[in-house]
C-alpha cells in the first residue's frame, strides 16, 4: 500500500480551460479520502489523473515516493472502480474477477484462492458462477470491487460507485464498502462522490473542491463544525447552513451584530483583527435554531412553508432584509401553520461570521 502526494497538480485543456489549479494533498497510508464538491468542480478529473487516465498539464505525482507523472496507469499499482461497473457480460462473476490475474498469468491456483477470498468477503460466493444480468445492481457493484481487490493494488480508487443505484441499494453498498475499509485498514482509498452523506459516513477525510480549487480538507466534522468558508459551510449539511447579511459594531467593550429590520442582537464575540464597523455574514445551521419562547431571540419573520418529514420538520422562515429564507429544524413534528409568525434564536457556539470575502473569523465566537 502507498503514500499519495500531490503538488502544484493543473490541468488544462486544448482549449485553454483550466480545470484544475495547484493542486497541493498528501494522502497517507491507510486513509479514506473522499473527493466531494459540485458537479463541474474538478474532482473526477483528479481522480483520473492519479489513475494515469488523464495526462497533467502541470505539477508532480509521486505513489510511494516515486514520480509516476509519466508512467502508464497499469504500471501504477492502482485498480479503479467506475459507476458504470464495466463488467464482462458474458463472462460469470469468477471470470470477472479473475480475468486481470489470468491476464497476468497468475498461477490457477493462486487466481482460485485470491477470487475466493475477494468474494468471501464482498459475500459473493454464491454468486460465483452466475453472469452480470443475474445480479442486482449492487451485487454488480460488488463484483467490480473484487475485481479490484484481487489485484491486490496499491490504491484504491472508486468514483462514483453508488451514482447508479436507488437509495436503498446505496445505503446497503455504502455499508458493505465501510465494512470492506475496515477489513482492510492498511489500504488507501480515494472515493470521489457528489453526495455529501456518502462523503460523511465514509470519509477519514474530506477534500472539498470548488471550480478547480480545494476548499478545505480536513475530518468530516471539522469540516461541518468549522468550515473555513462560505462556500464549506453551504457546501456540508443539510438543509445548508443559514447565511444572512450582518453588520458587526463595537460599543466600548461590547460587540453586537445588527440585522436589516432587525432589532440589534447583542453576541458575545472577542475583537477580531479586522475593521469592527463592516459588513459580514452570519451563518447558523437549521439544527441549530429553534423557535423562541421569550424576548431573548436572533431573528424573526412569517412561516413562509413547512416540510413535514416524520423525524424532522423544516420551517421556512421569511425574514426581511435577508434574500434567502431562514430554515430552521426541529426534531418530530411541529404545531406550527404556515403564516405563523415566529422568532429563532441559537446559542453563541453554533454562530459562525464570514468576512466580506468569504472567509470565517476565527476564535470571535
Amino acid at each position: 500500500m502507498a503514500d499519495l502526494k500531490l503538488t502544484n497538480i493543473k490541468k488544462v485543456y486544448n482549449n485553454n480551460v483550466e480545470v484544475l489549479r495547484d493542486i497541493n494533498l498528501d494522502i497517507k497510508q491507510g486513509e479514506f479520502i473522499v473527493f466531494v464538491g459540485p458537479s463541474g468542480c474538478g474532482k473526477s478529473t483528479l481522480l483520473r489523473i492519479i489513475s494515469g487516465l488523464e495526462g497533467i498539464s502541470g505539477g508532480t505525482l509521486e505513489i510511494d515516493g516515486q514520480l509516476v507523472n509519466d508512467i502508464p496507469p497499469a504500471m501504477r499499482g492502482i485498480a479503479m472502480v467506475f459507476q458504470s461497473y464495466a463488467l464482462y457480460p458474458h463472462m460469470s462473476v469468477y471470470d470477472n474477477m479473475a480475468f486481470s490475474l489470468q491476464i497476468a498469468k497468475v498461477s490457477r491456483k493462486d487466481i482460485d484462492t485470491q477470487v475466493r477470498k475477494a468474494a468471501d468477503m464482498l459475500q459473493l460466493t454464491d454468486y460465483l458462477d452466475r453472469l452480470p444480468k443475474a445480479l442486482s445492481g449492487g451485487q454488480r457493484q460488488r463484483v467490480a470491487i473484487g475485481r479490484a481487490i484481487v489485484r491486490k493494488p496499491k490504491v484504491f480508487l472508486f468514483d462514483e460507485p453508488l451514482s447508479n443505484l436507488d437509495a436503498a441499494l446505496r445505503v446497503a453498498t455504502r455499508m458493505e464498502i465501510a465494512n470492506l475499509k475496515e477489513s482492510m485498514p492498511e489500504s488507501t482509498m480515494i472515493y470521489v462522490t457528489h453526495d455529501q452523506i456518502e462523503a460523511m459516513t465514509l470519509a477519514d477525510k474530506i477534500v472539498l473542491l470548488s471550480a478547480g480549487n480545494i476548499e478545505q480538507v480536513g475530518p468530516p466534522l471539522e469540516l461541518y463544525e468549522n468550515p473555513r468558508n462560505v462556500f464549506v459551510a453551504k457546501f456540508i449539511g443539510s438543509p445548508a447552513m443559514n447565511i444572512l447579511p450582518a453588520k458587526l459594531t463595537q460599543t466600548g467593550e461590547q460587540s453586537r451584530l445588527e440585522f436589516p429590520s432587525q432589532d440589534d442582537v447583542i453576541v458575545p464575540i472577542k475583537t477580531p483583527d479586522r475593521d469592527i464597523n463592516t459588513a459580514v455574514s452570519f451563518g447558523v445551521r437549521p439544527e441549530d435554531l429553534s423557535v423562541a419562547t421569550c424576548e431573548d431571540y436572533l431573528v424573526e419573520g412569517d412561516i413562509a412553508f413547512i416540510e413535514s418529514l416524520g423525524e424532522a420538520t423544516l420551517l421556512y422562515v421569511n425574514v426581511e432584509g435577508c434574500p434567502d429564507m431562514v430554515i430552521c429544524k426541529l426534531s418530530g413534528t411541529s404545531h406550527f401553520k404556515r403564516g405563523s409568525r415566529v422568532k429563532l434564536s441559537t446559542v453563541p457556539e453554533k454562530m459562525h461570521l464570514f468576512d466580506t470575502a468569504g472567509l470565517t473569523y476565527r476564535n470571535t465566537l
